[in-house]
């Protein structure tokens, strides 16, 4: 289960991209979570997804 609050969503998605996946899309994969809900949940505090640094900034 992930975070619901969008600034402990995106501490968490950093760490799991840092230690555990590749990219964004093999996460969501692998954690059944839907990527686009993600990537609005976390723009909605001006976060997006950096594929070149594999995290959100």
């Amino acid at each position: 289960m992930i975070p619901n609050d969008p600034v402990m969503l995106v501490s968490y998605v950093n760490m799991k991209l840092r230690d555990f996946y590749r990219d964004l899309d093999t996460l969501c994969e692998d954690l059944d979570v839907d990527k686009c809900e993600l990537e609005e949940k976390l723009k909605s505090i001006e976060y997006h997804y950096d594929k070149e640094r594999n995290q959100f900034v």
